[in-house]
């Protein structure tokens, strides 16, 4: 179907799902109601944890209230040294010392002293960032700060290039402060090259497919989309079923270089991201209320055009990534991302995640070749770039419903 410029592109996070006239009378008067959680959301995370639907929902609204007293302990002059979800769905807060842990248990949020704490393994991480820079690590696919764990976690493919050698010896030097994990599998971008209609682009002579990502706006309320930078290198015209809706504006991904994988569109007038996630049939799409990050731990859920609607949960932020080019290009390093245990497949780059009706953030890579044949609670894993450091850079506001 052709779509008109006066229509809105009704998909955020990976799916282009339905094309609907809405005059700005209609979209007053007609506002759709949503629930507060999405159906799939508590149906995926029922089953992760092995309970029943209302336990879950229950679980949902205690991770929102313990998150709601995070955000307030900055206000009260009390400063975390990051936090994150335990398996039973309880908030733990890091402290510096026992009196801010005390202050923390005083604001009903579970409170420890780690042997590290997030700003140290922050520096860590930051180290070997810079190693990274010198020479892309092959056969190291990722490293990150895991805050339950209270480590920099380094996950190696391929320990016996010469690069993956020099950089887990560096990475070794920091002691308990590090933990290396073998077996993990190479990863790439989820843009693939497709001849179908979806967002497509132009790029090195031949057609490439990624998913929608969140509309945003500046202060003058210029309409942008924000994206995966890979999704819009070399500034590319985007097209919906063959028809142009966006040009892209800015990128902060380069092939073979240091890279993050951000990246926005402006919007051709007459056209519109719209404010609800599509879920691709599993019930009534979600409305985007906001971008509060969720907590390591929280619930996920992400929309995307080759995989749908597919759900698990947020493992860790500060992630750095080693992506392998699959047509022979140089390897990439990517710094900044959120890891998941969210399945991803090629194409589902740039579709958005979300935590409940808070917009986590877009489709960056994963694991290359994984298949996520198990729907909405597949297994498997994926990378994506926080949708509040995007718009923060970018200097724009999301879209909310």
């Amino acid at each position: 179907m052709r779509v008109s410029r006066k229509y809105v592109i009704a998909a955020t996070v990976g799916a282009l799902l339905s094309v609907t006239a809405v005059t700005g009378a209609e979209a007053v008067t007609q506002a759709p109601v949503h629930p507060q959680y999405q159906p799939e959301m508590i149906k995926a995370l029922a089953a992760s944890l092995g309970v029943s639907e209302q336990a879950a929902t229950a679980q949902l609204e205690r991770q929102d209230a313990q998150q709601a007293r995070l955000a307030s302990l900055s206000k009260r002059g009390i400063k975390a040294d990051g936090a994150f979800f335990d398996r039973k769905g309880a908030l733990t807060v890091n402290a510096t010392d026992t009196g801010t842990a005390a202050r923390i248990k005083a604001e009903g949020l579970n409170s420890q002293v780690p042997a590290h704490g997030q700003a140290a393994l922050d520096r860590i991480k930051a180290r070997l960032d810079t190693a990274a820079v010198k020479q892309a690590p092959t056969g190291v696919t990722a490293w990150s700060v895991d805050l339950a764990s209270d480590t920099v976690t380094v996950e190696v493919n391929n320990a016996s290039t010469p690069a993956a050698r020099g950089f887990i010896k560096e990475a070794k030097a920091f002691g308990s402060a590090v933990r290396v994990v073998s077996g993990k599998q190479a990863l790439s971008p989820m843009g693939v090259i497709y001849p179908g209609s979806r967002m497509t682009f132009d790029k090195d002579g031949g057609g490439f497919l990624c998913s929608v990502g969140y509309g945003a706006h500046d202060s003058s309320g210029k309409q942008y989309l924000v994206t995966a930078g890979h999704c819009v290198e070399n500034l590319p015209v985007l097209s919906y079923n063959g028809t142009r809706f966006a040009k892209a504006t800015g990128t902060r991904f380069a092939v073979g270089r240091r890279s993050v994988d951000m990246g926005v569109a402006a919007i051709d007038s007459g056209n519109s991201i719209a404010t609800l996630v599509g879920t691709w049939g599993n019930g009534s799409d979600v409305a985007v209320n906001g971008s509060r990050r969720a907590a390591s731990g929280a619930a996920l859920c992400k929309s995307g055009q080759t995989t749908g609607w597919t759900c698990g949960k947020v493992n860790s932020y500060n992630a750095s990534v080693t992506y392998t080019d699959q047509h022979g290009g140089p390897d990439t390093v990517v710094t900044g991302l959120g890891s998941s245990s969210v399945c991803t497949e090629g194409g589902d780059s740039g579709g958005a995640y979300i935590s409940g009706n808070q917009g986590q953030g877009m489709t960056s890579g994963g694991p290359t070749g994984q298949q996520c044949a198990g729907g909405v609670n597949s297994r498997g894993s994926s990378y994506f770039q926080p949708l509040d450091d995007a718009l923060s850079y970018y200097g724009l506001t999301l879209n909310t419903n």
